[in-house]
């Protein structure tokens, strides 16, 4: 029995697995590379790149793999459209979009034959971006790990977006496991998209001791934190996220102006590249609900093979 495959546009990956785009600076090409030539979809995540570096890293994820490879950024990003630009200049397959909405991105993307998919939260969004030109959308649920648009379950959004769009649902938010994936599939997503899970591989480029909080995270050391971006975030809990619950905000050494709003309690990208660097004390580690269930950093190819024989044996046994 195959896993199905999972088609956008006119790109098809051989496994329905989409690897998050997790910023700051954890998926880049050596992730995304990996992930495009086990059979899924290798993201690079754009948000806190500058815009040579965002077309480095497609340049050389291009160069490495026949797969299929696309970029996250984040609408919120000030510099936004100079980054998606970068990316589908150097090759880019598809664009994923979140943090806000872009009627701009979908022109830019269908003139360079490129996919767009959107981030969305509600039908309401999902039917606005289909009508713009989405190949697909991806719903993401309150499950998801960094900054979080909603407050519902991903599994409870599903059936309305199902519903509202004839264009292929990604599922976002809580998969972990190969079982995860056969769930979300038979409740009728066309793929899902796992970023906690490949932030603690071997090709991530998070540090070792990002990837060791994961391992060692419980539920309760899961908390949702402030955000100067405007939205709440959920992270694994340690001395950053405890001062930020007291309001006690680390001064900005040096404002980058990297988002289009800022609230500027303190600045978001000095601390997710602090914990991208090995700094888990003053920097903020980004999670899923689910972080909890990683116990293991394997390499890429390995995690995609046991995705595979779980959503295998999962099927086994719904058909038993």
């Amino acid at each position: 029995m195959d896993m199905p495959s999972l088609r956008i546009g006119s790109r098809t990956a051989r496994l329905p697995v989409i690897q998050g785009g997790m910023a700051v600076r954890i998926s880049l090409s050596p992730l995304a590379t990996a992930v495009a030539n086990a059979g899924g979809v290798g993201i690079i995540a754009g948000s806190g790149l500058s815009v040579r570096e965002i077309a480095a890293e497609v340049r050389q994820a291009r160069a490495a793999t026949e797969g299929v490879i696309g970029v996250n950024v984040m609408v919120a990003v000030r510099i936004f459209k100079d980054l998606v630009q970068a990316a589908i200049a150097e090759g880019a397959d598809i664009v994923i979009a979140g943090a806000g909405f872009s009627r701009d991105v979908f022109t830019w993307c269908k003139e360079a034959g490129v996919e767009c998919v959107p981030v969305v939260g509600s039908a309401r969004v999902a039917k606005l971006a289909e009508r713009f030109g989405a190949s697909a959308v991806v719903v993401e649920g309150v499950e998801a790990g960094g900054h979080l648009g909603t407050d519902r379950l991903a599994l409870d959004l599903l059936p309305e977006i199902l519903e509202a769009v004839d264009i292929p649902v990604i599922l976002a938010g809580g998969v972990v496991t190969g079982a995860d994936i056969k769930r979300a599939l038979d409740a009728g997503a066309a793929g899902v998209q796992m970023g906690t899970r490949f932030a603690a591989t071997v090709e991530s480029s998070a540090s070792d001791a990002f990837k060791a909080m994961y391992v060692a995270a419980t539920d309760e050391d899961v908390v949702i934190t402030k955000s100067p971006v405007g939205l709440p975030g959920r992270a694994v809990t340690n001395p950053l996220t405890e001062r930020l619950a007291r309001g006690d905000y680390p001064d900005i050494e040096r404002c980058r102006s990297c988002l289009k709003e800022c609230g500027k309690e303190y600045c978001i990208i000095d601390a997710l590249e602090r914990a991208q660097r090995g700094d888990v004390i003053e920097g903020l580690v980004f999670a899923g609900s689910s972080v909890a269930r990683v116990h293991d950093v394997p390499t890429v190819d390995v995690l995609m093979a046991r995705l595979v024989e779980e959503w295998r044996e999962a099927s086994e046994g719904t058909q038993a």
